[in-house]
């Protein structure tokens, strides 16, 4: 471990220089210049189905905002603003009725797919429903709130949400009815799973073929071995610039198959204009010596967590889940992702990008839930052997499963390490990170303990406590079930039902009523918070207007090849 401490410092150096020499270039909209060409894009694998409103991978949900629109979207600029909800196939955002129980959208006229075909009320309709009948991911956490939708959870085959969405052609509205109040309902339905799609797109995961959408690219090809292939839209028309701008490249290639190591070779060298993983390790000091024009540091709220199932051994009882949380060596897995430029040690469920995050740290050497440490400091390995051995748990045998990535394999090899010295019997599992997260989301697969790293799907402590822990998302036997561990407290789960639903609070109290959340979770530790990052992304030469933004990562229409 002693080499690996010191490479670390050696990367922070060089990333210290890097990060307060990256900037991110705004661009301008309106310059023609630019435009044509192929962005290149490449990955070491696929990310699955292409279900819109299935796939919950951020390889694939960044590239769906560049093809796919809902309702509202968030406003595609660079920094805070970029957190906006603006209106995109609605022409406004209504103002909340009836107490917040009901939202009138008037559908934007003349927008259509890229087939050609207008988009009408009823395609909205149809997609509202289908989120329910596909079984998408969120269609509890995020769409449970609407009239109709406790019957689509139940049969979702027979799902109408009857009185819950209403259209009126007539008037070319869309009302929705809920059954409470929902303080982040513009913010859902601005998320990739509500993308609109026409009312005849089948209520089956589509896998392997694409949507239609009405962005300014569609998917042409898909070969989940090989890659995707995306081209203009010929029917796009911008109609707000800030929901969905134009694209600048004729085309998108995306290669998959190839290793993170020989992927940023190729972006170094400008055979490829971007890469999806992570960048290994051993490659981040050359990027910061010789390539900073082409490395690219940006805050992102953005989280590596150890999800641990709670409801097999040994991590069925919470002291020794608590074991794991003191034991987690945070500046260990901090040099892993490549020194303290990249990243920080994370104490709890919520990133500081997002409000109501503490840094206040039970889980610290010294430390404990009636005096925490200030932040987090040093592993406490003794009290977590101690906590072990009064679970009744050790020598228990113990799988982290984890993705097949350079940064991914060294985290959990070290944590396999850690494990081992707390008093189980450990070792790692790599998978293929295209396979990994629908892996340990079933739990007919018995995973254990995991790594996982996870970004907000909007800016709100709700992405990271009631996504992650909400009982409405723990679904036995299903690739779809992000309550990975398969946590469900009916104590912790009404205070987050009532800091989304309570319009009578002040946005202060809101915050207070996720932060107790957090601080209850935190001691039932269903997940040992390890690190919150930076992303660092490696363009090619060729790549001009670096458009990097909270929601959506690097968005490929803004992008343009010089």
């Amino acid at each position: 471990m002693g080499r690996r401490a010191v490479f670390g410092k050696q990367v922070f150096s060089c990333w210290i220089f890097l990060f307060s020499g990256a900037a991110v270039a705004a661009g301008s909209p309106a310059d023609l210049s630019h435009r044509g060409g192929t962005l290149r894009l490449v990955a070491a694998g696929s990310a699955g189905t292409l279900d819109p409103q299935i796939n919950y991978s951020a390889q694939y949900i960044d590239l769906f905002a560049n093809v796919y629109d809902g309702l509202t979207g968030f406003r595609k600029t660079t920094g805070k603003a970029g957190d906006d909800v603006v209106p995109d196939l609605a022409e406004a955002l209504p103002v909340p009725q009836d107490g917040g129980r009901t939202w009138v959208f008037t559908l934007r006229s003349g927008v259509r797919f890229s087939n050609g075909q207008e988009v009408t009320v009823a395609d909205v309709v149809a997609s509202m429903r289908r989120l329910f009948r596909v079984g998408s991911p969120t269609a509890g956490a995020f769409y449970a709130a609407m009239t109709g939708a406790d019957l689509c959870m139940k049969d979702a085959a027979h799902c109408t949400l009857e009185g819950g969405v209403v259209a009126d052609e007539a008037r070319h509205t869309v009302t929705f009815h809920l059954t409470q109040p929902d303080n982040e309902f513009l913010q859902k339905l601005a998320f990739t799973h509500a993308s609109i799609l026409p009312a005849a797109t089948p209520d089956h995961d589509l896998g392997n073929e694409p949507a239609i959408g009405t962005g300014p690219y569609r998917i042409v090809s898909y070969d989940p071995n090989a890659g995707m292939k995306l081209e203009r839209n010929p029917w796009f028309r911008i109609w707000s610039e800030d929901a969905q701008p134009d694209g600048y490249a004729d085309h998108i290639d995306y290669t998959f198959g190839l290793p993170d190591e020989s992927a940023v070779t190729a972006v170094e060298n400008s055979q490829y204009d971007w890469m999806y993983d992570q960048t290994p390790l051993d490659r981040l000091g050359e990027l910061g010596a010789r390539f900073t024009g082409q490395t690219h540091v940006s805050p992102h709220p953005v989280a590596y967590f150890a999800p641990m199932n709670v409801n097999i051994p040994p991590f069925s009882n919470e002291k020794a889940r608590q074991a794991v949380n003191y034991a987690m060596g945070r500046k260990a897995m901090v040099i892993f992702y490549g020194g303290a430029a990249l990243a920080r040690p994370l104490c709890d469920m919520i990133p500081s990008a997002i409000q109501g995050h503490t840094d206040a740290c039970p889980y610290s050497r010294g430390a404990d839930f009636a005096h925490p440490a200030p932040h987090w400091e040093a592993p406490d390995i003794e009290r977590a052997k101690k906590l072990v051995r009064e679970s009744g748990t050790a020598g228990q045998k113990v799988t982290v499963v984890v993705s097949n990535g350079s940064v991914d394999l060294a985290m959990g090899n070290y944590l396999r390490s850690t494990l081992e010295e707390i008093g189980y019997k450990a070792s790692v599992r790599p998978i293929s990170a295209g396979v990994m997260f629908p892996y340990i989301q079933n739990s007919s697969n018995h995973v254990q303990i995991s790594l996982k790293n996870w970004a907000a799907d909007y800016p709100s402590p709700s992405n990271f406590l009631d996504a992650l822990l909400g009982c409405e998302n723990f679904h036995p036997g299903s690739d779809s079930s992000i309550n990975m561990p398969g946590f469900c407290d009916q104590s912790i789960q009404a205070i987050m039902d009532r800091a989304k639903s309570d319009v009578s609070l002040s946005a202060e109290q809101t915050l207070d009523l996720w932060r107790e959340a957090d601080r209850l979770v935190t001691e039932r530790s269903p997940i040992a918070p390890v690190i919150e990052m930076n992303v660092v992304a490696v363009t090619s030469r060729r790549l001009g207007n670096f458009f990097y933004t909270n929601v959506y990562g690097l968005l490929f229409s803004k992008v343009w090849i010089q």
